[in-house]
């Protein structure tokens, strides 16, 4: 891929992850927030229920309660006679989650604050908000909060019972500030640790003070709610059973009782990880819990911070995989780096962490797609070049060569020495038909014979290694030298004296060209790489060259059209020749002489129209 496209891949998805980690960093709601919440839920069944304290127990007015009581909600006197029985059991602190705005027509709201104010207490109150708001790094501003009644609000804490849910309705947060019209007012959640605490709890930068414990928070002092278990995993006691005495001894002593209402019908309701329908009151008693074991998942700007680091690490190095390694190792590494985040973060959540899983993948998933759609056509356009390219470049070499240098681009590195037969052809008259003819006519004429050569040596499995000018140089046996090499170039040569003799009458050539020359030799040649290092061609040299470029001169000597060696013949297993002259001949450049078979042009064409009516006088036996 270009360096340029590279660079501007990069740049694009280092500005789509830059903005989704600035919305992660500033805490405002976004899409990915419904995938993050289902990555969680799967942490949190993985991991499980977990053992809840006991410090904390709810008394239900529930169904057993209201038909024991005959009303709901309960009146006032029957409210102020359950807090005085939660006193008398030991119950250490008091926490209401029952919105007490009117008379509830009993005339008990004296009563009533009488017994709120017999111990630490908190009654809720609840912020009422006509805009939605997305979050960020402000505090809840309700537009109107309904209060309790004066008269209690001045024996007993408020805190506001509204909690922070994602899209599919699930509580993820507890505000433990809002900002009213009346300034900052604390949760019920922080109201109710403080009663239980003995002592206000006290909020730093980002985290809430309880004693000598810091607690870290969320943006805009939000806790990070994490659940114990399904419904009833707090200790859960009816209503009725305080009022009739029924409960177990010592089963309030000490704790901190939340009052509630679980009846059917009635009450707030949320789905959670562990349970579909969790009353509202074990939302707010998982806030207190985890505000007092120190269980509150931690998810503060630090947490966020390395959530920021590890998306964008993810997606340079996603990138750069798909820019420099192969598609599929890159989509391995990928799939590897977040299956890898997932595990961490899973095990993390284990120790109370809560990291994102959603951010890495839509931070580096949509400029990976991209780039790779890119990449992908790139490439396709590159290959389609190559093998545009590699065509035109294989045209220069024999199609058997072209395939195996292809295939191996190590081919012939090193030189090999095999058996190869070597058959040398070309044209005799062609220098006075040239002169007739001109370049443009000696071309199509060159051209009809070169294609005439290539595709009988190709029938014969032969390879065309170089053309001169009127002639050509063929081999057998190459890259790969096979047992019938010999054969297949006897067969080929007079093959190709019948097959030129016909092409000369058929195209009205015989007053230029008077015939056809063609020398052969079989034995050792080196096969090597020639040229310069940037410009080489495969070539084959030794004495089996020279001794049949000189076999082919010196049929002419001869009046020959076909000079054979008898090293050739011989090796030609599968086929018998009956050559009608034998001559021994010295061949320049050799110290020994050389025995040779020859042929004339209509010796050579008889033998082969024996083939074409049937009776094949070079064969030895049927082949397939």
């Amino acid at each position: 891929m270009p360096i340029r496209l590279a660079l501007v891949a990069l740049l694009v998805g280092c500005l789509w992850s830059g903005w989704l980690v600035q919305t992660h960093l500033s805490g405002w709601a976004s899409v990915l927030d419904r995938a993050e919440t289902v990555l969680l839920d799967l942490r949190i069944l993985i991991n499980g229920p977990r053992k809840v304290i006991d410090d904390v127990v709810i008394v239900a007015v529930d169904d057993e309660t209201v038909a024991g009581t005959g009303s709901y909600p309960l009146g006032q006197d029957n409210l102020a006679l359950l807090i005085d029985k939660i006193r008398q059991a030991g119950a250490r602190a008091l926490a209401i989650d029952i919105l007490l705005t009117g008379n509830a027509g009993d005339g008990g709201s004296e009563k009533l604050a009488t017994a709120l104010g017999t111990l630490p207490a908190v009654i809720a109150a609840a912020g009422q908000f006509t805009v939605e708001q997305s979050g960020g790094s402000y505090l809840p501003k309700p537009d109107k909060v309904l209060n309790p009644l004066p008269s209690l609000r001045t024996e007993a804490a408020t805190g506001l019972v509204n909690v922070s849910t994602d899209t599919g309705g699930t509580p993820r947060h507890i505000p433990l500030v809002f900002a009213t019209r009346d300034g900052p007012v604390p949760s019920f959640v922080l109201s109710a640790t403080g009663r239980y605490l003995g002592s206000d709890p006290t909020l730093t930068r980002d985290a809430v003070r309880l004693r000598d414990r810091l607690q870290p928070l969320d943006f805009a002092w939000h806790l990070p709610l994490n659940y114990y278990g399904p419904g009833e995993t707090f200790r859960t006691l009816s209503a009725q059973s305080i009022f009739d005495g029924s409960f177990a001894a010592g089963a309030l002593n000490g704790r901190l009782v939340l009052v509630g209402a679980t009846a059917t019908g009635v009450g707030d309701r949320f789905g959670t990880p562990f349970d579909q329908i969790l009353p509202g009151v074990e939302v707010l008693a998982t806030g207190i819990a985890n505000l007092l074991d120190g269980s509150a998942l931690v998810r503060n700007s630090m947490i966020r911070r390395i959530d920021a680091v590890v998306s964008v690490s993810i997606m340079l190095i996603a990138l750069s995989a798909v820019i420099f390694l192969p598609l599929a190792q890159a989509t391995i590494l990928y799939l590897l780096l977040v299956g890898v985040w997932l595990v961490v973060i899973t095990f993390a959540y284990g120790q109370g962490y809560w990291f994102n899983g959603a951010l890495p993948v839509a931070a580096s998933l949509p400029p990976l797609v991209m780039i790779a759609i890119v990449r992908e056509v790139f490439d396709r356009r590159q290959t389609s070049r190559f093998a545009v390219a590699n065509e035109a470049l294989s045209r220069f070499q024999a199609p058997g060569l072209a395939r195996r240098i292809a295939e191996d681009p190590g081919f012939l590195l090193r030189p090999v020495e095999q058996d190869v037969a070597i058959l040398f052809i070309d044209l005799a008259g062609y220098t006075g038909l040239t002169e007739r003819l001109g370049p443009g006519g000696t071309r199509d004429v060159l051209k009809a014979f070169h294609t005439l050569v290539v595709n009988e040596t190709a029938r014969h499995h032969g390879v065309v290694l170089d053309f001169m000018g009127d002639g050509a140089m063929i081999g057998f046996g190459i890259p790969d030298a096979r047992p019938r090499d010999a054969s297949d170039a006897c067969l080929c040569v007079f093959d190709l004296v019948a097959a030129v003799q016909d092409w000369i009458a058929s195209s009205d050539l015989g007053d230029d060209l008077s015939n056809v020359r063609v020398g052969g030799h079989y034995g050792p040649v080196v096969l090597s790489r020639l040229g310069h290092e940037t410009q080489q061609q495969i070539a084959a040299t030794g004495d089996c060259v020279n001794v049949a470029s000189r076999l082919m001169e010196t049929g002419k000597a001869f009046e020959a059209s076909v000079a054979l060696s008898a090293t050739l013949i011989s090796s030609a297993e599968r086929c018998t020749l009956d050559p009608p002259r034998l001559e021994s001949v010295d061949i320049r450049g050799r110290r020994q002489n050389i025995q040779i078979a020859l042929w004339t042009s209509r010796q050579a064409a008889a033998l082969r129209s024996g083939v074409r009516n049937g009776r094949d006088p070079t064969a030895a036996h049927s082949e397939p």
